[in-house]
């Protein structure tokens, strides 16, 4: 039998043993009001059996039930014979600033030609209120798209005729507009100037706005600015409901956040889209949550930028502030992506000092194997003083690895995250982008997986899975070559394994009785689809702490 999204909907236990529900439905007592019930699908459970189950009770927010008894009186959904599977879990992630993009944000990190960048952008419209800023900043790259360029002027007005809009690619552009917003950015420049540090915007003819490096100050950081000055409270609330609910839809359930660049104080033209002020940066989400609306799991890690010797704000992070506090749905993290910037030597090298003398965990991203190589040796030189094995220290990305170092890893208990997400990031169709996915997982040291979403790369987890899997790039050119994984194993690591970097593997990643009821019910089977459809599965419906967030 087969249901669409129409008939997915909720039935009473009756009339699902009335569908020919399976033994697994036989009734126990009357259930609490709260009580769902999932059967006939094909449920992986991810628990250490590999168990396939049949179906699932949640209640009180928790899985109570796997192939048992459903109760009387819970609310029954057929799957007829949907997969199912934990939620998923992201370790390192910008949620916070995909919360906070300007205007009406338009997820393209899906789209794979012109045409469908148009498309995401005529259905984005009929949503936006007339005189609002259509945007997309961050998470898609023109290499993804069939031409390998930015749409021109035409295209975008072709798409949109009626609002201003506006792409941002990376942190730091280049950006392109249409012929609305190119006269909004003409008339910023020509008039009086609203910030000591604006630059001009210059839009060309054809709609392009030139990039800016990392320092900010110029063309795409101006635009930034202009857009980021008409946000309001209420406009930044329905950003971060919009990131929420994209999450869902892709199966995202729980986000660890590796924060941006700390920009504390006023806004300013010089801030790229990776900078916001750290210290008001999560208010929507925060307000959010004290009203009970938010659906989507965040811990927020501290990223702290300063090359000062004397390390002042690691130093009153670490003395005012509480690592792992608040509840499942928001809680702090500890430090991460890094404590100092790594290029800072001696700096960095007491900043990792500090976070082990506080017995907090630590996190550090490297893009090369000198770069391990120098995390390595640090994290050992630490725990000769201040032993870490147990506080779970971490190191992300890691293009290049050896065995030595691996094992260095295992031994002081830390952990490896491979960055999934150059796929996507180099524009040479050759370039083998790396990890080493095999060579690392094999080896046996603690081990998970992530897409750096949403600056440099798209958010969607089944793009960074699809290229764990087959080591086929953004050019279709196969990269990676000898280091795939099979599909179990990359599900695994974006679920069970993942919830270890959160320190919730108690509570996350598997659907066991007793852990909280996060899954997600996909619309084709990951396990048996083409390959070329896995970057197209997305939720029928998601469940985040026995909710239905989604479908």
């Amino acid at each position: 039998m087969t249901v669409s999204r129409r008939d997915f909907l909720w039935t009473g236990t009756g009339a699902a043993l009335a569908l020919g529900a399976s033994s697994a439905t036989s009734v126990l007592a009357q259930a609490p009001d709260d009580t769902i019930a999932l059967i006939n699908g094909r449920i992986h459970t991810l628990d250490a059996a590999g168990t396939v189950a049949q179906s699932v009770v949640m209640r009180n927010g928790k899985f109570v039930s796997v192939n048992g008894p459903v109760p009387a009186g819970a609310r029954v959904i057929d799957l007829a014979g949907k997969t199912v599977v934990p939620g998923l879990v992201e370790p390192h992630i910008h949620t916070v600033s995909l919360a906070n993009r300007p205007g009406y944000h338009t997820i393209l990190e899906n789209t794979t030609s012109i045409r469908e960048v148009q498309e995401a952008l005529a259905a984005r419209r009929r949503e936006t209120p007339e005189g609002a800023w259509i945007t997309s900043m961050g998470g898609w790259h023109p290499n993804q798209w069939a031409e390998h360029r930015h749409p021109t002027m035409k295209e975008l007005d072709e798409a949109v005729p009626d609002r201003p809009v506006l792409l941002y690619e990376r942190f730091t552009g280049p950006c392109a507009t249409n012929t609305l917003g190119k006269k909004y950015f003409d008339a910023m420049d020509a008039g009086t100037p609203v910030h000591p540090d604006v630059k001009k915007v210059n839009t060309s003819a054809e709609g392009a706005i030139a990039a800016v490096g990392f320092a900010g100050g110029g063309p795409s950081a101006s635009a930034l600015f202009y857009l980021r000055r008409l946000q309001t409270f209420a406009d930044r609330k329905r950003s971060t409901m919009d990131a929420m609910h994209y999450a869902a839809s892709v199966g995202l359930t729980a986000h660890l956040d590796q924060v941006l660049f700390p920009t504390p104080g006023p806004l300013s033209p010089t801030q790229i889209l990776s900078n916001l002020d750290q210290y008001h940066m999560y208010d929507p989400w925060l307000e959010l949550h004290r009203e009970g609306k938010t659906i989507i799991r965040l811990q927020t890690n501290f990223l702290q930028n300063q090359s000062d010797p004397a390390l002042p704000e690691l130093k009153e992070r670490l003395r005012n502030t509480f690592p792992f506090f608040g509840d499942d749905m928001f809680r702090t993290g500890a430090i991460g992506e890094w404590a100092a910037p790594l290029g800072s030597g001696a700096v960095w090298q007491e900043a990792q000092r500090l976070v082990a003398q506080a017995g907090w965990r630590n996190e550090n991203a490297v893009q090369n194997l000198a770069g391990l190589q120098q995390v390595v040796e640090a994290y050992e030189a630490v725990n000769r003083d201040y032993p870490i094995n147990g506080l779970r220290w971490v190191v992300h990305h890691v293009p290049e690895v050896n065995a030595d170092l691996l094992t260095r890893l295992k031994a002081l208990g830390c952990g490896v995250e491979m960055g999934a997400f150059r796929w996507v990031t180099s524009s040479n169709p050759a370039q083998v982008a790396g990890p080493a996915f095999r060579t690392i997982v094999d080896h046996g040291v603690q081990v998970g997986i992530h897409g750096d979403g949403v600056h440099i790369a798209p958010l969607n987890p089944w793009l960074h899975i699809y290229y764990a899997v087959t080591g086929v790039n953004s050019f279709g050119a196969a990269v990676n070559p000898g280091q795939q994984l099979t599909r179990a194993e990359a599900l695994r690591l974006f679920t069970r394994n993942n919830s270890w970097f959160l320190k919730m593997e108690d509570k996350i990643g598997s659907i066991e009785v007793g852990k909280l009821a996060d899954l997600v019910v996909l619309d084709r089977d990951y396990f048996t689809v083409p390959d070329v459809d896995i970057k197209k599965i997305r939720a029928v419906m998601t469940v985040v702490d026995g909710r239905v967030v989604h479908g």
